[in-house]
């Protein structure tokens, strides 16, 4: 879904005091835990930090880096179609280490990836899966207008209150983070549209289907 910037304005809302973030359960395909990341650890050409969410092992012969964006259809498509299949056969196999960073295409990024990162580091993809399976009901590429209200409700699910919610919209630190790991994707990697895939140096956009997936991924294998 290509763009030609990003656009990184977060509304202001008001500044409340963070509660602590309770766990959550949500029962979706591409949920799982943060991986264990290495303190800024060169993966196969990417440099992997704490602040990296991943899934697999490090050690695993196939580095696969997406940049997405939570309001992305496209990225919501890979996400539910998919991830569940690349979860199985290569990031459980022991055959890829994935890592997911957000580059936000407009505010409402902003703020979902903001919510995302105030819950457990062990949620975090829980909650990005639930924002892709309902961007019907806070993205503003679906026509939403009350998006804030939106993401309360998503960040409702997740466990947090809306005090907590409006809290981890308000960080300017965190908004200035996302923006940063954007402005790192265009210049860094030349990304452009999302999302985007960099697996051990080669660079794909959005896959057409399954088969797509394999084609890019396994004579990446084979090279090993």
């Amino acid at each position: 879904m290509p763009r030609n910037q990003l656009v990184i304005v977060l509304g202001c809302v008001a500044v409340l005091v963070l509660g602590v973030a309770g766990y959550f359960m949500f029962s979706g395909n591409s949920s799982g835990s943060a991986g264990a990341v290495p303190q800024a650890n060169e993966q196969l050409g990417v440099q992997v930090t704490p602040y990296d969410r991943t899934q697999g092992s490090p050690k695993a012969p196939l580095v696969i880096l997406e940049y997405a964006a939570p309001s992305c259809p496209h990225c919501a498509h890979f996400d539910m179609d998919f991830f569940p299949q690349l979860k199985k056969e290569y990031i459980d196999t022991g055959k890829a280490y994935y890592i997911f960073r957000v580059y936000p295409l407009n505010a409402a990024d902003v703020a979902a990836e903001s919510i995302a990162r105030c819950l457990p580091a062990d949620n975090y993809f829980a909650f990005i899966d639930l924002l892709f399976r309902n961007q019907v009901k806070w993205d503003p590429e679906n026509g939403v207008t009350d998006v804030h209200a939106g993401l309360l409700e998503m960040s409702k699910i997740a466990g947090l209150s809306q005090a907590q919610a409006d809290s981890c919209m308000a960080d300017q630190a965190a908004a200035e983070k996302i923006s940063q790991i954007g402005q790192e994707a265009s210049t860094k990697y030349g990304i452009t549209s999302t999302p985007t895939f960099i697996a051990n140096g080669q660079t794909h956009s959005a896959f057409a289907d399954w088969n797509d997936v394999k084609g890019f991924l396994d004579p990446l294998l084979r090279k090993k």
